[in-house]
């Protein structure tokens, strides 16, 4: 599950919009927002183990911080990661469309088709969901793998002119500003591995699956990222990179387009498309059971916390969600969907950390100085990204603030 919320809308699509913004410094922006990623994952792998319930931060915070802070968390979760399903969705259709060669003009009503058979599929239950999972991460994984042997023949014949990973000759603007609003892009990418902590309910003997899970899936997918960032700038360079993010929303296969290996273009697109299939699959299944969470302790209505009739399953919550996604991915913009998930999940992980600062020692599996680092960091990158971005956010933050005085007011009358 872990594979399948990472290896999609991040590796397909905003290395290209991360490209634009820093040029070929994109490949050290990524190996920092891995190491961020790092801290924050062995926060949340701990936390995951001492308290394995579903909801993740949003209960971490309820149970170790306070109650506001874990309604914070649980809002910006999933104002996070409901833009972030909505670029997956995007995604899907730029590149089946560049595949078929279809009009861009149908980009939007391909995705929004995506999000509601998704929705589907995720109604119909966790196993169900799981095994459509596991062919997905199969098949992207085969085809990021085949993209990078094909790419790395390219580049040597090359020489691999366009690798300068130099932050200060970046093909933007060149600001160490460019390079960290780059890299708070690139984290959102790897923060995947939080749907796992998301499911410790519905897993076996979760105090070890889940830190398991969560440090291979960040360890696997570091991995891949960086030969995939390192291929793509080499063959194409990061300014044709970041146009084909923009135009179709389909830059890897812009990439495949040059490689010479037979089927890389076909290959790829397969890949990018059950890659982003996956990751809409992940989200939606992560956010039904944060808000499934934050329904049963009456944060929001208590219909969102219903099961259906074998009681496995949160329907009201996942219908909303997929709704939800719906109306985000209607916008159409990949880099602005992308941005304000990095804004709140900036802060979601900056939650994350405090709470897991407030662990007893006996509990505790790692040295606090991860968990400050990562605190650090998160709220270091979150107001790197666009102002107008961080703006937004600041007001989606304080919209939820609102929301729940107002439930609070109405409980204690």
């Amino acid at each position: 599950m872990g594979l399948g919320a990472i290896l999609g809308t991040g590796v397909f699509v905003s290395i290209g919009i991360a490209a634009g913004i820093v040029g070929s410094a994109v490949v050290p922006a990524i190996a920092g927002a891995a190491l961020l990623a790092l801290c924050n994952a062995l926060s949340a792998a701990q936390l995951a183990a001492a308290h394995p319930v579903s909801g993740g931060t949003y209960e971490y915070g309820y149970r170790y911080l306070h109650p506001w802070l874990g309604f914070a968390a649980g809002w910006m979760f999933l104002c996070a990661k409901s833009a972030s399903a909505a670029t997956a969705a995007l995604g899907f259709a730029g590149y089946l469309l560049y595949m078929l060669d279809a009009p861009q003009g149908c980009l939007i009503p391909v995705a929004l088709l995506a999000v509601v058979v998704v929705t589907g599929v995720v109604l119909s239950g966790m196993r169900r969901s799981n095994r459509a999972n596991f062919v997905i991460v199969s098949t992207t994984l085969v085809g990021l793998v085949y993209f990078v042997i094909a790419g790395a023949f390219y580049i040597r014949g090359d020489g691999g002119a366009t690798l300068s990973v130099d932050v200060s000759t970046t093909d933007h603007q060149g600001t160490i500003a460019d390079f960290l609003y780059a890299t708070a892009l690139m984290f959102v990418a790897f923060t995947g591995y939080g749907r796992i902590a998301t499911l410790g309910e519905e897993v076996h003997a979760p105090r070890q699956t889940i830190p398991r899970a969560i440090l291979i899936t960040l360890f696997i997918s570091a991995v891949v990222y960086m030969a995939v960032a390192i291929v793509a700038v080499g063959a194409i360079g990061p300014q044709a990179l970041a146009l084909a993010t923009q135009g179709q929303a389909a830059p890897l296969q812009r990439v495949a387009a040059v490689l010479s290996m037979p089927g890389v273009v076909w290959i790829v697109g397969v890949a990018a498309i059950t890659a982003m299939l996956g990751v809409l699959l992940n989200l939606i299944l992560g956010l039904s059971r944060v808000l499934l969470a934050m329904g049963r302790r009456a944060d929001m209505p208590s219909a969102v916390a219903r099961l259906d009739a074998l009681g496995h399953t949160p329907y009201v919550s996942v219908i909303v969600i997929g709704a939800v996604v719906l109306v985000l991915a209607s916008i159409g913009s990949v880099e602005t969907t992308w941005s304000f998930s990095a804004f709140t999940v900036l802060v979601y992980y900056a939650i994350t950390n405090m709470a897991a600062l407030r662990l007893p020692a006996s509990d505790r599996r790692y040295p606090r100085l991860f968990s400050w680092l990562g605190l650090g960091g998160c709220l270091g990158l979150a107001f790197w990204v666009d102002v107008n971005v961080w703006l937004a956010g600041l007001a989606v933050l304080a919209l939820g603030i609102a929301w729940r005085a107002v439930i609070t007011y109405v409980r204690a009358r």
